[in-house]
């Protein structure tokens, strides 16, 4: 690592995070002007052009690569008109110990004199809310299911190969002409059409603007810099702004900030879920690296540091800020940008590239929140690219994650993505598997499984908020079989999904009302050819998502039922349920029982595992298939981000002998210290999960260091990786910590700073997540060999 990224990387770990009120005001301004006298679409449009020609930029003394979502590194917009935060909001960022945004005075004036007389009623977040029934309301309260879109815009996409071979000069010259091939007469969509593409014009024209604005401050700076070196830098900085993202880019270092202008203005546009990415990264550089090496006009070196400025740059953009349920369901400063390295290439071969192996030096000499990256692995990568990764993997800060590329191309094929589409498609956020480029897969919110089943066993009652959200599906207690129960659960499922579908029906009106984005449309096949935007149904594949949360909590739950009440006779269903209903207490030998003496998910024990499958197909069976009204087809993920701790919380003692308020299983893991026979054990028992039918599932894995030690330990979490992924598992990660050591972290935070860990999806700092979170982290089984 040069000095240059020393420094800029100390810079950014060091950032306190801010909140930015400029893009606010601008917006603000534009809507006075313009709404109800240009469509939608065009509004949407302006209002980018007007941040971009009017934001404050900034260019730090050591970049090579530039732009800011803010005024400067880590200060933060707001999107008022998705979510206008309250004065009480804004305290509550400023002052919280986790996840802070400090707030100026000048803030705290500007939102209340100025954003919320104008917002308040008229952003999505308040319609939303105005708009859902009560029962949606009850259940969304009551920690049923989350909501994506509350406080952020709809959005999980990701880059291809066009980012980097084209430029936006032929991005205007293809919505010309489609323009001009518009049919007035016989085409009923003619206008709308038209208003989404001029949009997607304006918004085109708004990303050159705001690159040659950073063009022209760099030669500005350049004619008062003293230092010749610096000069010459900030001349080569202005000459790169000057020529992308408006043309293709020739060299790796336009490529770079290409890309980059392209992603902030993404993320300017609208908070969408999950920031932009730019795909199977190594793929799309490669060809220009080539080239400059043979011909000698870069350096290894050279490409390396500019990579790293890159890094840098995605560090700086924290996560929007979240308040109330929304930060609960992602309690984190990461924005989950995404770095895909390796995997298949678009034949179907390998491919890994000597820009993959760059990559993964680049994660492992930064050591970064962000950007996440992960390995897609495929059977046809070579060993030598696996085992680079698992040496970082080694080192214990939680990346790269390893996803199975192979399990991820039938995943797609299956949804009836073509196959070269497949093949250049991928994982992004924390596991989600999508086509890039070419597909709006839109997250929805979480599902509490694990709630379903204690409303089941309350007949439709929800013993927390002491509300009726459910059916009446029976009195367990006058159950006969195991089959009664498990039949009660799945009609309970249904009718909970229907009122979550019913809402995210209301809110994909919305945001295809009132929040369209010409920009993320003009960078998604096909939105310039159908004339219609990505919030729509314009992209070639259109996706919805609910994630699943709590499967080994169900499972287990489910098992000590069946195991304990109606197989061994050991506990009446009465006595059961009144233990539940006092979280045990004076039962704890009860308990006991329960958490040590039942089969447990997670140990190749097939009477668990069978009863994983039964809950699987319940959820997937209930959700998949169903149809939005942007034309989106309903598919399942298995993953939490930090929900299955706030899940946890709003969900009383289960079967399983867990304490009410206590996290849920995360992801397909285990409940923590349930598995007690290995990592081998816990990847047969995950892997009887049907992955191919998901769209992404998470499983985490926590090993000592002893245990990866020398080329042994690697060769064995090689193998490990590969067993799992011929049973066609989507993915794996690991922390590689002892329990000892985290402990100390969490007695003694001000020690343990830097440490980083692997949560979810995504790393984070231990030392910034919530106790509840902590625990959960250092309760996962510790394995200590295969």
């Amino acid at each position: 690592m040069r000095e240059r990224v020393k420094r800029l990387r100390e810079e950014s770990i060091n950032a306190v995070p801010t909140i930015s009120i400029e893009r606010a005001r601008i917006v603000t301004n534009v809507y006075k002007e313009y709404l109800g006298k240009v469509s939608t679409p065009v509004l949407r449009a302006l209002t980018l052009k007007a941040i971009c020609e009017k934001k404050t930029l900034y260019i730090g003394k050591d970049e090579l690569i530039v732009g800011e979502r803010g005024e400067k590194p880590k200060a933060t917009p707001v999107y008022p008109e998705i979510c206008c935060h309250t004065i009480e909001d804004l305290k509550v960022m400023d002052n919280r110990e986790k996840t802070f945004f400090k707030v100026a005075e000048e803030v705290y004036d500007i939102q209340e004199k100025e954003i919320i007389p104008y917002w308040s009623g008229r952003c999505v977040r308040d319609k939303i809310l105005s708009e859902m029934t009560d029962q949606w309301k009850e259940c969304y309260y009551a920690g049923m299911y989350t909501e994506f879109m509350e406080q952020r815009g709809p959005g999980h996409t990701v880059g291809d190969k066009k980012l980097f071979n084209r430029g936006y000069r032929d991005v205007i010259e293809l919505i010309d002409k489609e323009l001009e091939g518009i049919d007035y007469i016989n085409d009923k969509e003619a206008y709308n059409k038209q208003e989404e593409l001029k949009a997607m014009k304006i918004a085109s024209e708004a990303v050159i603007t705001f690159a040659r604005r950073h063009g022209d401050l760099a030669k500005e700076m350049a004619g008062k810099e003293l230092d010749e070196k610096r000069k010459s830098e900030l001349l080569k900085i202005a000459e790169v702004c000057y020529r992308v993202p408006e043309n293709r880019p020739k060299t790796v270092w336009e490529a770079i900030q290409g890309y980059w202008f392209i992603h902030l203005t993404i993320i300017t546009e609208m908070n969408i879920w999950d920031a932009y990415s730019p795909g199977r990264f190594d793929q799309h550089l490669y060809p220009i690296y080539k080239a400059e090496i043979e011909n000698e006009t870069t350096t290894r070196e050279d490409v390396e540091e500019l990579l790293q400025c890159m890094w840098v740059k995605f560090n700086n953009q924290p996560s929007t800020p979240k308040v109330g349920v929304t930060l609960k369901e992602s309690g984190t400063y990461t924005d989950f940008a995404t770095i895909n390295i390796g995997g298949l290439s678009k034949e179907g071969g390998d491919g890994v590239n000597d820009i993959s192996y760059l990559l993964l030096d680049v994660v492992d000499s930064m050591r970064l929140l962000q950007p996440n990256s992960n390995i897609q692995l495929s059977k046809k990568n070579p060993h030598d690219f696996i085992k680079r990764g698992t040496e970082i993997i080694r080192e214990g800060w939680g990346q790269p994650p390893v996803f199975n590329n192979d399990s991820v191309f039938q995943e797609l094929v299956r949804q009836g993505k073509a196959i070269e589409d497949a093949r250049e498609g991928g994982t992004s956020g924390c596991v989600e598997t999508g086509a890039f480029g070419k597909e709006a897969y839109i997250l929805t919110g979480y599902f509490n499984l694990v709630k379903v089943l204690e409303i089941t066993l309350n007949n439709g009652f929800d013993p927390i908020t002491n509300k009726k959200l459910g059916i009446e599906t029976g009195n367990p207690r006058n159950f006969k079989s195991f089959e009664e129960l498990f039949d009660a659960f799945k009609k309970q499922i249904h009718h909970f999904i229907e009122i979550k579908i019913k809402g995210n029906n209301i809110i994909e009106k919305l945001y295809m009302e009132e929040m369209p984005g010409p920009f993320l449309s003009t960078v998604t096949d096909d939105c310039i050819s159908n004339g219609k935007d990505y919030n729509s149904g314009g992209a070639r594949y259109n996706s919805n998502y609910i994630q699943g949360v709590g499967i080994g909590t169900l499972t287990d739950s489910l098992a000590s039922i069946k195991h304990h009440v109606y197989d061994k006779n050991k506990v009446s269903m009465d006595e059961l349920l009144e233990v539940l209903k006092n979280n045990f207490k004076g039962n704890e030998p009860l308990r006991q029982m329960l958490v040590n003496r039942t089969p447990k998910y997670g140990n190749d024990d097939d009477y668990a595992d069978d009863i994983m499958k039964l809950c699987f197909d319940a959820y997937y069976n209930e959700v998949n298939g169903r149809k939005s009204i942007r034309g989106a087809t309903y598919r399942i993920n298995m993953l939490p981000t930090t929900c299955h701790i706030y899940f946890g919380e709003v969900t009383g003692a289960t079967p399983d002998g867990r304490l009410g308020g206590k996290p849920q299983s995360e992801g397909i893991s285990p409940v923590g210290g349930a598995d007690k026979f290995g990592p081998t054990s816990v990847i047969k028992s995950a892997s009887k999960m049907d992955h191919l039918r998901t769209g992404g599932t998470l499983l985490n894995q926590k090993f000592t260091p002893s245990a990866l030690q020398g080329d042994e330990g690697l060769e064995k979490l090689c193998h490990l990786i590969r067993s799992y992924f011929k049973m066609d598992g989507h993915h794996i990660q690991f922390n590689v910590i002892k329990r000892d050591t985290l402990i100390e972290a969490q007695n003694n935070p001000e020690e343990y700073r830097d440490l980083i860990v692997r949560v979810a999806g995504y790393s984070d700092y231990f030392c910034d997540l919530g106790k509840s979170l902590q625990d959960e982290i250092i309760n996962r089984t510790e394995q200590e060999n295969f």
